[in-house]
Parts: C-alpha cells; structure tokens; sequence
C-alpha cells in the first residue's frame, strides 16, 4: 500500500480531532515554554523506537540506524511535520492502527467514552451496487441527542445533506459537519426515492455509555440474557457489572451479547466482560501478550507474570464481579466487530462454548497505549511544552492455546449479515440477527430466515472516531525508557 495513501486517514482524523480539542479543551496553562519541533519529533522516535511492536520491520527505528544524535537531528529534520515523520516514516506499511495526536488530554477525554456526537450512528452504501450514487442509513440512535430529539431512528435513510445529493466523493465531508440537513429517503420497488422530509442534526460533547441494551427473553427452554455492548470503555465497567447483577437477578440461564458494532476498547473491561460470562475461571489465563523482541525478553526475565491477563473476580474499582458461570455464551458479530470485541471471543473459546453469529469480525489482534514525552513515557511527569502523544500497536494478544494473527477475523458459526431494508428493531425478538440467535437456542434453526446483503458498504459514523477499531491497555508497568543514547 502507498504509504501516502495509507495516512491520508489518520491525518484527516488529526484534523478533525483538532476541532475536537479546541472546542472542549480552551484551559492550555499547563503548557508553560512550548516546545520546538525538533523536540517533539526526537520524543515521537524515541518512543517508537523504544516501545513500538513492529520496530524490526522499520529500519529508521533500528538502534544502530544513526550513529549519533546529529545524524538523528538531520533525519528528523527531513521531514516537514511531527505527523508526517509519524506516519511516513516510523510506521509499518502494514499498521493501519498506531496513531498519533496533538493534544493528549482530548484523547483521555475520548478514552472515557467523551466525544462530539449528533447522536446518529449511521453506515453509508452504494445504491444501486456499484454505483456513484450512496445512500446513508440509520444504525442506531444514541439516547439524549440532537437525533434522538429529532426522531431519528434505526432504519431511516437519507440521500442528501443540506440539500447536496450524496455520491462517493462528497459524502464523508458532508457528514463531518459540526451541524447539518439529512434529506430523508425511503425504499420503494428497488430504489431509493426522497420523501422531502428534512432533519436538522448538532454535534454536541456527549459522554457514551457503551452498555445499549440490557434485557431478558423468556424462550420454551431457558431464560435468555440479551446485552448489546458497543465499547469497552474502563469508565463504564460498574455499569457493565450492574447489568451482570440484573442477568443473574433475573436468573439467565442463555446470554447473547450483542457487539455488532462493538470496535473495542480496554483490555483489562475485555477480561472483566469475559469473566463476567463465566466466573468459574478465577485466577487462569484468559490472554497473553506477545511485544517486540527487546520487550519480550525483557519481561520474561524479570516479570512473567505481566504478559498475562487473568479471568479475575473484581472490577477495576475493586468491586467483586458479577457472574453467571456459564459454559456457552452467543455472540453477535458483523466486520465492524473488533479489537477488545474479538479479544473475549478468542480468550473465551479455550474455555467454554462460543457460538458465533453473523458476519467475520475485522481481524484486529494488536493493542496500543499511550506514550507521553516523559522518561519512562507515561503521563506523570510529561513534557509541559507540548501536548503531543504517541498510540503504538505495542503487543499481540494470543489465547491460552496461543491463537492470534487471524487477520481475516473470526469466523461466524451461522453466516448472516445486515441488509439496509430490514434492520428490524435492535433488542426485538424479530430483529434478524437476534432472531436467528434464539433460533440456535429454541433448536428450531430449520425455521431460521437468513437474508445476506449484498450491499457494498462504503463508510459509517465510527470511521471518523479516532479509537475505531482500537484496543487498549492502560499504563503497562513497564521501564519505559528509551535505550538509545548519544
């Protein structure tokens, strides 16, 4: 892949997180003497160089690539910004998820489920297939937003914005607006036609809470846990617990939980999630990690006991997990299902029954963390002349049985995957995919009604969201500095 090509992506999410950041972050006293660009590229090698998982495939990262910090100075020189020495230089052609960012402190805010949303979570697709022509439509409605105020809801579509048809090359501009017009649409005998209705939508700061839907069904042979999880954000993990405390209240004996358009997040909610599924597993792997050569050796010298994640029975607040110790659970999963999302299916399946249904997840197997330009890197003591920050793939995740690398994602046991003209509604015993799910549970899998799509999907609200597809761990008890000296 052309390495321009493969920036171009991050570079337009730094741009729109710098609208982020100065419309939630106006209080810059922390910064006392800004520093120069030099200073702040030689920080952004100097991690990298140090932490980086796929450093051996980046030669300029190599410790023996200047012989001192002049040389080091002149290639840093050579290139015309921090961002583009970040992504044209020091990244792997093959990474398409280390990331870097001017301002660390709107990062933590988006790490805690705080961002700008107009609510509308949307996926975009070419209609008529192969066509210029695209047609936006309504995933889910996030609750207490412009779009919820305004009626918007799961299913609806739109064709235009502030009166602009959508095609290809438009749409992705249009729906980055702060505030915009969706021209609402409609599926008739195979086209798409407007129905001149207008919906004005506004971004407003708005704090996500990941757990969506929590509910039971009562089905001919069990009671059935239903969870739709959309992020593993560390915030909201009392949250997830209190939900855990309802299922066994309600004395779930089935659970599926939903993560569709879960594109990750924490490592250490992941390990909570998947021991909040069982229980029965205290104290036994649920993950390993795998980082570059220096760091592996490094830590199996002086501390194992950190490439593990462990089933665990508290939370990280420290109240004791709630779980339902079962031995098989259902997953619900689409391409948008990633990261933290397939890291419980994967630690999971060594362990008990993993019941996988819809679509291949996206194949993200890499966690990251943030990198500061303190010594040892982490946010204390950080440099106060900048607020730049570094997110590096850092290590691979394995299971138990040392499953990882499945780039092409996980594989669905029943294939189905949503059609735009029939999404149903989400948490209804109709809707397709969860129906198809209690189908496997009722045994009545002869009366399952599979309807694949075939529609090309172009783009979606979660795209231009600077932790799509991201799993993270935070703070590794790690030396954290670099050992290139000059």
């Amino acid at each position: 892949m052309d390495k321009t090509m493969k920036s171009t992506p991050k570079l337009l999410l730094s741009f729109f997180m710098l609208l982020f950041i100065y419309g939630c972050h106006d209080d810059r006293d922390d910064v006392l003497v800004a520093s120069g660009e030099l200073e702040i590229k030689n920080f952004i090698w100097r991690a990298m160089n140090d932490m980086y998982l796929y450093k051996a495939d980046v030669p300029n990262l190599a410790d023996d690539r200047f012989a001192n910090q002049e040389e080091l100075n002149e290639f840093l020189r050579s290139y015309s910004s921090p961002e583009e020495l970040f992504y044209e230089g020091l990244v792997a052609d093959f990474d398409d998820f280390s990331f870097l960012v001017q301002d660390y402190r709107a990062l933590e805010k988006l790490l805690d489920g705080i961002n700008t949303s107009n609510g509308m979570q949307y996926g975009v697709v070419a209609y008529p297939p192969g066509s210029q022509n695209v047609v936006g439509y309504v995933r889910y409605v996030l609750p207490n937003t412009s779009a919820e105020e305004q009626g918007v809801k799961r299913g609806d579509l739109f064709n235009s914005i502030d009166g602009v048809e959508l095609n290809r090359e438009n749409y992705s501009r249009l729906l980055q607006q702060q505030s915009y017009t969706i021209g609402m649409a409609e599926f008739t005998e195979g086209e798409i036609i407007a129905t001149g209705e207008t919906i004005n939508l506004q971004k407003e700061e708005y704090t996500t809470n990941p757990v969506y839907i929590a509910t039971t069904f009562e089905t001919t042979n069990a009671t059935v846990g239903y969870l739709m999880y959309n992020g593993f954000t560390g915030t909201f993990d009392d949250v997830l617990n209190n939900t855990f405390a309802y299922f066994k209240a309600e004395g779930v004996q089935e659970l599926i939980v939903d993560l569709r358009y879960n594109g990750g997040g924490s490592v250490e909610t992941a390990s909570d999630l998947a021991s909040m599924i069982t229980g029965q597993f205290t104290g036994e792997i649920f993950s390993k990690e795998q980082w570059n050569e220096e760091y592996q050796n490094l830590l199996e010298s002086t501390a194992p006991e950190s490439l593990v994640n462990l089933f665990d029975d508290k939370i990280r607040t420290g109240a004791a997990i709630n779980s339902l110790g079962l031995g098989k659970v259902y997953f619900i999963t689409t391409l948008r299902t990633a990261s933290a999302s397939e890291l419980v299916i994967n630690g999971l399946k060594p362990y008990i029954d993993v019941i996988q249904v819809g679509e291949n997840t996206t194949g993200k197997f890499q966690a990251s963390t943030t990198l500061y330009d303190s010594p040892n890197f982490r946010r204390n003591g950080a440099n106060t002349g900048h607020s730049y920050a570094v997110q590096p793939l850092i290590y691979k995740s394995l299971n138990v049985n040392n499953v990882t690398d499945y780039s092409e994602g996980l594989s669905p046991d029943v294939e189905i995957k949503e059609d735009f003209t029939d999404l149903g509604v989400l948490g209804d015993p109709n809707e397709p995919l969860l129906a198809a799910v209690l189908s496997l549970i009722e045994g009545r899998t002869s009366e399952m009604s599979v309807k694949n799509g075939i529609f090309e999907v172009l783009g979606e609200s979660s795209n231009y969201d600077l932790l799509h597809q991201m799993m993270y761990t935070e703070d590794p008890d790690l030396p954290g500095t670099s050992k290139v000296e000059f």
